[in-house]
């Protein structure tokens, strides 16, 4: 069976990316038995100078959209678009808008326990759904136990600097691509699907990636 490799590039507080992930699941679960798929999480960060302490969320989307209008318009819109995708978020329960880039160090780590498909569910949902605080060490470890990491090996990885370098590593390395913005999807190492597209047009995009290798 051809084996089709998606690496995708998103931050874990981009709700668009969460949705994104969904639509993907439901492209590939259509084309099982067609293809075989190995999906890879890449590090991106929507705010990089976000204070490890974070910020209130909703002052911070009020200021990042433009005021408050446009904060509930933003919000409530992908809270509907959200909701058809099976995902209940909830910006009201969720207080605190994180730095990810320890949870960007949890998701390299579960990769190499054969984790990372759970660790990157779990943190979105945490933040998404359960309004969990991504800033407090104590959520992390919690989070990181619930999908079968060693609760001390994820308490020693994020009292120190592991992991560090390796994700500042992927995160130029997809800077240097041109990618700007997430999700990002590359295919096969090779093409890229920009955007949380319908999960058709990840179906007829993998398909077609398939009959030009194939022709190739």
């Amino acid at each position: 069976m051809e084996k089709i490799t998606i690496d995708i590039v998103s931050d874990v507080v981009c709700p668009w990316c969460y949705i994104g992930k969904r639509r993907v699941e439901r492209a590939i679960k259509e084309l099982e038995g067609e293809f075989e798929f190995e999906v890879n999480y890449l590090p991106f960060e929507l705010n990089p100078q976000m204070p490890s302490e974070g910020r209130n969320q909703k002052e911070y989307l009020t200021e990042k959209f433009g005021g408050p209008e446009r904060y509930e318009k933003l919000t409530d819109h992908v809270t509907q678009i959200a909701k058809g995708e099976g995902l209940a978020f909830d910006y009201e329960k969720q207080q605190k808008s994180p730095n990810t880039r320890d949870a960007h160090r949890l998701i390299w780590l579960a990769k190499t326990t054969g984790n990372q498909a759970a660790m990157k569910e779990a943190l979105m949902k945490a933040y998404f759904e359960e309004g969990k605080d991504l800033t407090q060490k104590s959520t992390l470890i919690e989070i990181a136990s619930g999908v079968g990491l060693d609760p001390q090996r994820t308490d020693l990885l994020l009292n120190s600097d592991e992991g560090l370098v390796e994700v500042q590593y992927l995160e130029q390395a997809n800077y240097q691509r041109g990618i700007s913005g997430v999700p990002f999807y590359i295919i096969n190492g090779k093409y890229g699907i920009s955007g949380a597209q319908p999960s058709e047009t990840f179906v007829s995009a993998f398909r077609d990636i398939s009959e030009k290798t194939t022709l190739g």
